[in-house]
């Protein structure tokens, strides 16, 4: 009977093999090919596990048991698994190196060029890992994930216990840098934000996604009194007024809620609801409407929209009165003004037209005086901040313009600042009303 082939293989490339040499290195072939499976099952466990989303995570749980215990464990402590990971897999490839380098000692004879064997030996073992261990499972965990975490969740738990006090002392070591990586960690402003969205966008990135993209950054940045309706620009009602006039002025308003006042602005006494009003149409003159106001939200000035965001949602209310720091009332602000500054302007089918805005070319713009500093930037495409330095306390391009002039300007006069003409196209004896604004490239 014939030596099997292997025998003579071996023979060929040392002559000087024995019998239980051809034995010893079948089991050394078998040990690797083992442990190279083992590298393979904790790579891809680690890419099924992480990628289980809610639902996948419900559908493996749905039937209590060792399998379900072991996937909620794990995926409830991700820094245990992959801890747990990392070790075995660590163990698994320092394995598969020894036992490699035994092989090839046994088999190959580099006595004249020892430097030949490691490089064949390093070159061998790191394309058994990479392909066979690390990239071959790991696409077929992400493809089948679901199946793989099913399979190898219950082997992986058992692994964790074993390995627990080094899994212990790792996740302890990783937390301490961790902390204090997080302490030295940089925090990004709002311009770096900003400027970083300029410069990775892409050339045929729309202006209006990037426009969004940079309200949003902003959007903690920005207080209430830069978006709020202006005093002046307020529709409110009196309470004086009797039902038939208080129903005739709501329907000229047009407006879904208003603030009541007493005397004046600065005694709101609630929010009335035209809704509310609805069941109470035919209700004769002396009818007292009054009792349908519901409670005024005040807010300051000073307040970031995020947080009144935040306000509106958990109190349920879509209007708040803004008032300064003497308790006046200083504007008015809905949930439409604060959705309005990161997506622009918002109009309805009831909402009218009031050309508060054109655009004559590239660089000339006619706006209203009372169009907000912020609102006149966006439209222009320009740094909502290049005002700064001498807005003070303005918030409309008419107040910049006054804080510019030093007094009310006549119709003609020209203001300039930077590269930037301000012409007023019309005003009263009061306040300025339109402005032409011409920027000089």
């Amino acid at each position: 009977m014939g030596e099997p082939p292997l025998s003579h293989l071996l023979q060929i490339l040392n002559p000087e093999l024995s019998s239980s040499d051809s034995l010893s290195i079948l089991l050394s072939l078998a040990a690797i090919v083992f442990l190279i499976f083992c590298s393979a099952c904790f790579s891809g466990s680690e890419n099924a596990l992480f990628s289980l989303n809610a639902s996948q995570l419900e559908e493996l749980q749905e039937v209590p048991g060792q399998k379900a215990n072991a996937i909620n464990y794990l995926t409830r402590h991700p820094k245990k698994l992959l801890a747990t990971i990392l070790i075995a897999n660590t163990f698994v490839n320092i394995a598969v190196v020894m036992v490699t380098s035994a092989l090839f000692q046994t088999i190959f004879t580099f006595s004249v060029y020892p430097w030949l064997g490691i490089v064949l030996e390093l070159v061998l073992v790191t394309f058994m890992l990479v392909l066979f261990g690390e990239v071959v499972p790991k696409i077929y965990s992400f493809q089948h994930n679901i199946k793989v975490a099913a399979m190898l969740a219950v082997p992986l738990f058992r692994t964790y216990q074993v390995l627990k006090p080094l899994v212990m002392v790792l996740e302890h070591s990783t937390s301490i840098i961790d902390k204090r990586i997080t302490k030295k960690g940089h925090i990004f402003s709002a311009d770096e934000l900003t400027h970083a969205i300029d410069i990775t966008s892409e050339l045929d990135t729309p202006k209006q996604e990037k426009s969004i993209l940079k309200s949003v950054v902003n959007f903690g940045n920005t207080n209430v009194r830069q978006i709020m309706r202006q005093r002046p620009d307020i529709v409110g009602a009196d309470t004086s007024l009797n039902f038939k006039q208080l129903m005739l002025h709501n329907i000229d308003s047009g407006y879904s809620r208003i603030p009541v006042y007493e005397g004046n602005l600065d005694q709101i006494k609630g929010i009335l609801f035209t809704k509310d009003l609805l069941i109470h149409m035919n209700e004769p003159d002396e009818f007292d409407w009054r009792t349908l106001l519901r409670p005024a939200f005040f807010v300051p000035e000073s307040k970031k929209i995020d947080d009144l965001l935040k306000e509106f949602q958990t109190k349920r209310v879509h209007l708040a009165i803004v008032v300064d720091e003497f308790g006046g009332t200083s504007g008015l602000v809905s949930m439409e003004d604060i959705v309005e500054e990161v997506f622009g302007e918002i109009q309805d089918e009831f909402d009218e037209d009031e050309h508060v805005f054109t655009r004559i070319n590239a660089n000339n713009f006619v706006f209203e005086a009372k169009m907000l500093i912020n609102d006149v930037c966006r439209y222009m495409e320009i740094d909502a901040t290049i005002f700064d330095d001498v807005r003070n306390e303005a918030e409309t391009l008419g107040g910049l313009l006054l804080e510019l002039n030093g007094d009310l300007p006549k119709i003609g006069t020209e203001l300039k600042y930077k590269n930037f003409t301000f012409k007023i196209e019309s005003a009263d004896a009061r306040k300025i009303k339109r402005v032409k604004v011409t920027l000089v490239p």
